[in-house]
């Protein structure tokens, strides 16, 4: 969940709120249980992170439990201050056609690449983080692996700060499947209102760290506040192109589509986190660090 009104961000700047206490007013992958939302941010880190071997605790630190935001929620976090971002969310890169449309297709394009490229910040801020895991030495400074986490912008442990960043880049990635028309399935008549999909059963190859043209016809849903009849008017709206819960216009099979395709992508995007690490500070610090940040006993490694 992250767009809530904008009177829910002012209760959140004046009291601590849970996920749990927080009421969407659209939606979006969802952070909470409730109101329509299941944890999906967190489900799908949980699918993909699987066969990572996390301990317990440092999987519910990344991926959240019931009651937390975790680092893959933390863009839902009011007090964040990214719940209109569009990079943050993948949102805003709509356009239609044929005939006048209020943005033009390389604004569209543009949006979403920033979206891209909001991912792969966020993996390169981890990559640089994790210096503060093992030292050159290879010996391990305790204070700073890892403790409580807070997520909320500021840096604290290495571990911590590792989490966060790549939890910014697993929430904007999983955001894409669910807010584009990657995974949705072909329409006869597509219109504003029932736009055409890509119909897609994998992650997109342009979201890969390799890259690859622009996908022809690849949108996502505008999102500039609530109500989106005033503010996407004449556009293509996040209600209409979101498969964020299993109510949703798209349908479950889109849904469920989405969360499969969203959890093969966080799969791959750690896979690609553990090699930068092995490239960057070499197999032997690289690998200790990829072991500290999966156990709860960062010592035993």
């Amino acid at each position: 969940m992250r767009k809530c009104s904008v009177a829910m961000a002012a209760v959140a700047a004046s009291i601590l709120l849970t996920p749990q206490a927080l009421t969407p007013k659209a939606q979006a992958f969802g952070t909470i249980r409730g109101f329509g939302q299941n944890a999906e941010h967190e489900r799908i880190t949980r699918s993909g992170l699987a066969t990572f071997g996390f301990g317990s605790d440092s999987l519910d630190q990344l991926a959240g439990r019931n009651g937390t935001w975790g680092a893959v929620g933390a863009p839902d976090n009011p007090t964040r201050g990214l719940m209109s971002s569009k990079p943050a969310h993948c949102d805003g890169g709509d356009f239609f056609t044929p005939g006048a449309y209020p943005q033009s297709a390389a604004t569209a394009q543009s949006i979403l690449t920033s979206c891209r490229t909001y991912i792969y910040n966020s993996i390169n801020a981890a990559v640089t983080d994790a210096a503060g895991l093992v030292k050159p030495n290879l010996q391990l400074d305790s204070t700073s692996i890892f403790g409580g986490c807070s997520f909320n912008g500021v840096k604290g442990r290495a571990k911590c700060n590792v989490f966060e960043d790549m939890g910014m880049a697993f929430h904007a990635s999983q955001d894409f499947y669910s807010h584009s028309n990657w995974i949705d399935t072909p329409r006869a008549t597509p219109s504003i209102t029932d736009p055409q999909g890509l119909n897609h059963t994998a992650p997109a190859p342009w979201l890969s760290p390799a890259g690859s043209a622009f996908p022809a016809g690849l949108i996502s849903g505008c999102y500039e506040g609530f109500p989106e009849s005033r503010h996407c008017d004449g556009r293509i709206r996040h209600a209409v192109l979101n498969k964020d819960t299993t109510g949703t216009a798209r349908g479950l099979p889109a849904y469920n589509r989405a969360m499969d395709v969203a959890a093969q992508d966080t799969r791959a995007k750690w896979t690609y986190f553990e090699s930068r690490l092995i490239a960057v500070y070499g197999a032997p610090r690289g690998a200790k660090m990829i072991c500290v940040l999966k156990r709860d006993n960062p010592g035993s490694c």
